[in-house]
């Protein structure tokens, strides 16, 4: 029976694909063997240790201390591409924001109506003036980052009539096939900056991208540029922003990440965190991140960890034993060596790195005897064993 702890309100259809036979699931659980989370921070909470995995309902994991997971053997699931059609229909949503001032105009309407003696009807044909922006239509968009979400927003970029560039120096194969291929991807992020009237944020925030859309980045774009983060405040230097709002280099920036700094700063339009906020997104991110916990803890599989690197193998022998490494020479030679001298045999076996760490999963066809296993355990450069 596996403990599982809830840090935030999951969604039912997700916490129902963890069946009661094997799972037990509560905000309050100790002990536990599997972490659920969405926002909640983590970086100061004191894992146990029998804690196994942590499962984060969507794709970024800033929330949680992944370094120091990888260190004790925990592995940290997110839900990549769970929520990106959430996000990108707000992307969407933050061009037309971005194009036009439609936030400006709503709240001037609503002024105009709360103002005794004023006919709105009439108001509004002449002030409408004060809130025109340009179509979207024959415009060129810039899209950093293109995974699951960028590669969609792309593609809707071109759906729009936009010209597109796409910047992505991590492309993996399988995004590239995502991409419509009219979609000019370039090797140089300046090279999409001095093209695109609007430019999208897409990437995580990490030691290289964080502040990344600075003074010197903006000073590539072009005059009057519009740029929508949707992806993670950290990516925008707040000063240099707000420094080329008031200069008009930047016509506009919407951001999902208000904070004390930009919120009211002219040509600034905040929005609250909306990203994922979709029943829908909530669902696909908590059945996606079940399964994943679920699949991990039952048969040691590891499918979209970020500190781990995903190896997943079907069923063999009579015990399964995942251990997890640093990425060091003679690690396989070893772990087989152990189990040899006990008279076991390794029926099946994978090994993958990801980093500085590795995972192995070998099935057995017998039952390791704990000395094999405290072998094991003692090899320098084993991080830790499961025995399944």
């Amino acid at each position: 029976m596996f403990n599982i702890k809830t840090m935030n309100k999951i969604a039912a259809v997700g916490l129902n694909r963890l069946p009661a036979d094997n799972f037990t699931v509560s905000d309050s659980a100790e002990n536990e063997d599997g972490i659920l989370v969405r926002s909640a921070k983590l970086h100061d909470y004191s894992f146990p240790a029998s804690l196994l995995a942590i499962a984060r309902a969507g794709a970024g994991t800033n929330n949680i201390p992944v370094d120091k997971c990888a260190e004790a053997g925990i592995v940290v699931f997110n839900t990549p591409g769970a929520n990106a059609n959430a996000v990108k229909e707000l992307v969407l949503c933050g061009l037309l924001l971005a194009s036009r001032d439609i936030a400006g105009g709503i709240a001037w309407v609503k002024d105009q109506a709360k103002t005794e003696g004023v006919d709105v009807a009439a108001a509004v044909e002449k002030g409408k003036s004060a809130f025109v922006g340009p179509e979207l239509y024959r415009k060129t968009l810039g899209v950093v980052g293109l995974g699951a979400i960028g590669a969609l927003v792309a593609n809707i970029g071109l759906n729009m009539g936009m010209d597109v560039y796409g910047y992505d120096p991590f492309l993996s194969v399988d995004a590239a096939l995502r991409l419509d291929r009219h979609v000019k991807v370039v090797k140089d992020v300046n090279e999409l900056y001095r093209n695109s009237d609007y430019i999208t944020l897409h990437v995580p925030a990490n030691a290289n991208t964080k502040g990344s859309v600075n003074a010197a980045a903006i000073a590539n774009m072009k005059d009057g540029v519009r740029i929508v983060n949707m992806a993670r405040g950290e990516l925008v230097n707040d000063a240099d922003m707000l420094a080329a709002l008031q200069s008009g280099k930047v016509a506009r920036y919407v951001t999902d990440f208000p904070n004390n700094t930009v919120t009211l700063a002219d040509g600034v339009v905040p929005t609250p965190h909306l990203g994922a906020s979709t029943p829908e997104s909530e669902d696909n991110c908590a059945v996606m991140a079940a399964d994943e916990l679920r699949d991990y803890l039952e048969n040691g599989n590891i499918r979209n960890s970020v500190n781990y690197p995903s190896v997943a193998m079907d069923r063999s022998g009579v015990q399964r034993l995942c251990v997890f490494h640093k990425n060091i020479p003679n690690m396989l030679a070893s772990i087989t060596a152990a189990l040899s001298a006990d008279g076991v045999n390794v029926e099946n076996m994978t090994n993958k790195s990801k980093g500085e760490y590795a995972y192995t999963m070998l099935d057995l066809g017998t039952p390791a005897a704990e000395a094999a296993l405290a072998h094991i355990r003692a090899i320098d450069g084993v991080i830790r064993i499961r025995v399944i």
